[in-house]
């Protein structure tokens, strides 16, 4: 497995996380994304990921496999693949294998009950616990992007064999 790995969250809410083999989380950032498009609707924004994935020097990331959702309106459903299709084609120009976790598999491996009330308020709760030295990166209601990121990783780390 790479010394450095990504965890990632995607979408326009999500975030970029990166860790070492070990799970200690070296840098956080929010998903880059600006108003691109119709009625200014906020896309992933490749140049920005792709700088940030560059300088993260990872060998290896772990990405949360989303797809549409029952309710899912067209607009948000066509929104969150254009975001995956972004996200995987930054990754491949960078020759960056990545490994799709669905959100049942990445949450069991790191804890997080199926069936939890506020799954996202579970993420950063168990974001808080793993790395109490930077329980400010998560302490907002909008930073469960960043907690799942994280948690995606380290999710990702377990799966391969690592601690």
């Amino acid at each position: 497995m790479a010394d450095i790995v990504l965890g990632i969250d995607p979408g326009v809410r999500g975030a970029i996380a990166v860790l070492n083999i070990n799970g200690d989380l070296l840098s956080i950032e929010d998903m880059p994304a600006l108003p691109d498009g119709a009625k200014g609707r906020y896309a992933v924004n490749a140049p920005l990921l792709a700088s940030a994935v560059y300088k993260s020097h990872a060998k290896l990331a772990f990405c949360e496999l989303v797809a549409a959702r029952p309710g899912e309106g067209v607009v948000g459903a066509f929104g969150f693949g254009r975001s995956r299709g972004v996200i995987e084609g930054v990754l491949a120009a960078a020759g960056i294998p990545v490994v799709m976790l669905t959100p049942p598999s990445w949450k069991r491996l790191v804890g997080i009950q199926a069936g939890t009330a506020a799954p996202k308020h579970a993420a950063r709760i168990e974001a808080i616990r793993r790395w109490p030295g930077k329980a400010d990166l998560f302490a907002r209601i909008k930073d469960d992007g960043r907690a799942e990121a994280a948690l995606i990783g380290v999710a990702g780390i377990s799966r391969e064999g690592r601690p």
